[in-house]
């Protein structure tokens, strides 16, 4: 199973949208939605966390996210750093966008997850069109 997730952000804060491209041989199935008040980090985490809620099942999955802040902080072990001390980044910072990262953590454990950084804007076509949809999610009626 691949998964391909892409956030966006009109404005940041302001208004932001999500695109997912879930991918299973020849099979495909696009997500995307829209929120009013949010961040692009925010849009990022939304795209792998609706992705992976699709999953029925225990998978093998890769996850494939041009978000340094999602794919470093899961594969470099800052986001259970984080959690290890009780969501804070430093002694006196704390961690943005917990409410996601739960979720994230949650679905994550129940898969087999390897989260792959690509290049966004460039020539991965599942990316280039989960762009496409979080930029027209925003447009849409929220």
């Amino acid at each position: 199973m691949e998964i391909y997730t892409d956030g966006a952000c009109s404005g940041n804060p302001g208004p932001g949208g999500y695109g997912t491209i879930l991918k299973f041989g020849s099979h495909e199935r696009e997500l995307s939605g829209a929120y009013d008040d949010t961040t692009n980090n925010r849009m990022e985490l939304m795209a792998a966390i609706k992705g992976l809620e699709c999953l029925k099942e225990p998978c093998r999955v890769t996850l494939y996210s041009d978000s340094r802040y999602l794919v470093d902080a899961m594969t470099k072990g800052w986001v259970l750093k984080w959690r290890s001390r009780n969501w804070m980044r430093t002694g006196s910072e704390r961690a943005k966008n917990v409410d996601l990262w739960e979720r994230i953590l949650e679905l994550a454990d129940k898969h087999e997850v390897k989260w792959v950084w690509v290049k966004g804007h460039s020539d991965n076509p599942y990316n280039n069109r989960c762009d496409k949809l979080a930029v027209d999610a925003i447009k849409k009626p929220r």
